[in-house]
C-alpha cells in the first residue's frame, strides 16, 4: 500500500516537473522570439540607411538629410559623464550596504527606498533634474545637467547590483583572508571585489545602456533639436533617443531614413557593448572557477 502511494507521488511529481518545464520553456521561447523579431525588424528597416556618410556627417535640411555624427558624439558624452558620476558612488554605496552596514531597521528602510527609486518613472527624474540641476544649481541645459539627472536614475540599479554581486561571494573567502591577517578593507579590495567584478560590471553596463536610450530625463536638461558638437560639458548637445523622438513626432518633413537609421545605430551600439561585456564576464568567471 505504501509502495503504491510512493509510486503515485513520484509520478505526480514527475508530471508536475514536466509541466513546469514545458511552461517555462514556452515562456522563454516566446520572450526570445519577440526580442529576435524586434531586433530583426529594426535591422530590416534601418540597416539599409546606415552608411559611412550617415555615421560621419552632420544632419542638414531640417534633419531630413545628412548624417548623425553630432548625435552619436552627444550620446557618448552623456553616457560617459553619467558613468563618471554614477559608478563611483553607486559601487561604493553597494560595498557599504553589503560589507559594513549593520542589519537593523534603518538599513532595511534604506534598501526599500533604493528599490523604490529604481521604479520611479524616468519623466519624474527629468522634472527633478530641471528643478535641481538646471534651475536651482544654475547649470542650464547642458551635458552636465543631463548626466547628473541620468546618474540619479541609474544609481539605484548600480547600488542594488553591486550589493547583490558582493553577497553572492562565499563568506569562506572573506574568513580565509581575514585568518591570514588581512584587514577587512584589503579583503574587500583584493578578494571580494575581483570575484564580484563580473556581476558588478554587467549590471552597471545594463544600467548605463538604459541611460543611453532614455529620452525623458534629458528632454529638458541637456538636448536640443540641433546643436554643434559640444566644446565643453556645459554646452547643449544632441542625443540619439531625443533625435529619434523629434524626427518621429515634430519634424517638418517625414524622414524615415533618419528615424530607422538612428534607431538601428543606437540598438546596435548598445548591443555591441553588451556582447563585449558578456564575453569579458565569461572569461573572468572561467578564471575564477579555475
Amino acid at each position: 500500500m505504501r509502495t503504491s502511494r510512493s509510486a503515485a507521488r513520484i509520478r505526480s511529481a514527475r508530471i508536475a516537473e514536466t509541466v513546469a518545464k514545458s511552461i517555462l520553456g514556452t515562456a522563454t521561447m516566446i520572450a526570445l522570439g519577440i526580442a529576435v523579431f524586434l531586433i530583426g525588424y529594426l535591422a530590416y528597416r534601418g540597416m539599409g540607411y546606415v552608411s559611412w556618410e550617415f555615421l560621419t556627417q552632420a544632419p542638414r535640411k531640417a534633419m531630413t538629410e545628412g548624417g548623425i555624427y553630432p548625435v552619436i558624439v552627444g550620446t557618448v558624452w552623456l553616457t560617459a559623464w553619467t558613468a563618471f558620476f554614477a559608478l563611483p558612488f553607486g559601487i561604493m554605496a553597494g560595498i557599504y550596504l553589503a560589507e559594513y552596514s549593520p542589519r537593523n531597521r534603518a538599513n532595511r528602510i534604506i534598501r526599500i527606498a533604493i528599490a523604490n527609486m529604481a521604479g520611479v518613472p524616468s519623466i519624474v527624474y527629468g522634472l527633478f533634474g530641471v528643478a535641481l540641476f538646471v534651475l536651482q544649481m544654475g547649470l542650464g541645459r547642458s551635458i552636465i545637467a543631463g548626466s547628473l539627472t541620468l546618474a540619479c536614475m541609474t544609481l539605484p540599479v548600480i547600488i542594488t547590483v553591486t550589493e547583490e554581486a558582493l553577497r553572492q561571494i562565499p563568506r569562506d573567502l572573506r574568513q580565509a583572508s581575514l585568518a591570514l591577517g588581512a584587514t577587512k578593507l584589503r579583503t574587500i579590495r583584493k578578494v571580494v571585489l575581483p570575484a564580484a567584478a563580473p556581476g558588478i560590471v554587467t549590471g552597471s553596463i545594463l544600467a548605463l545602456s538604459r541611460a543611453a536610450g532614455e529620452t525623458a530625463p534629458i528632454l529638458f536638461t541637456a538636448v536640443a533639436f540641433f546643436a554643434p558638437i559640444a566644446d565643453s560639458p556645459f554646452d547643449e548637445t544632441m542625443a540619439l533617443p531625443y533625435h529619434m523622438y523629434i524626427m518621429a513626432t515634430s519634424a517638418t518633413k517625414p524622414a524615415p531614413q533618419m528615424v530607422w537609421g538612428t534607431a538601428f545605430v543606437l540598438v546596435a551600439g548598445v548591443s555591441l557593448i553588451n556582447v563585449v561585456v558578456a564575453s569579458w564576464r565569461a572569461r573572468q568567471r572561467r578564471k575564477i572557477r579555475w
